[in-house]
Order: C-alpha cells, then sequence, then structure tokens
C-alpha cells in the first residue's frame, strides 16, 4: 500500500501537496503536511510531483 512521507525538516509549508491530492490523503497540521487518509492514497505521485521542496516521498509498504 503506498503511503506519502513528508521530510519535516524540507518541507515550507505552502500546501501545495495538500491541495494537489486528488484523493485528500495530506492535511496541513501546524504548518505541516500530514497524511490523515492514508488509506486513499493510490500511489499517484502527484503530491511528490507538486512538491517544489522536494519534501515528499511516496513509498510502497
Amino acid at each position: 500500500m503506498p503511503r506519502p512521507v513528508v521530510d519535516v525538516d524540507e518541507y515550507s509549508g505552502c500546501g501545495t501537496c495538500v491541495d494537489s491530492c486528488p484523493n485528500g490523503v495530506l492535511e496541513l497540521v501546524d504548518d505541516i503536511a500530514k497524511p490523515v487518509n492514508e488509506e486513499n492514497c493510490d500511489g499517484c505521485k502527484t503530491c511528490m510531483e507538486e512538491c517544489a521542496m522536494e519534501a515528499i516521498e511516496v513509498e510502497e509498504d
């Protein structure tokens, strides 16, 4: 099962990944993207591709 992993040291808090996710997997919590609906992740990697800081990886479990 795919899941997004956010590098909090690199993440800028812009929220582009949250807005770009077609499945509502991510949510901003204290200006950090957090996976709140991991079960909805289909591995499309849109969040990873849209992150200008390259702070998101989509990993397979």
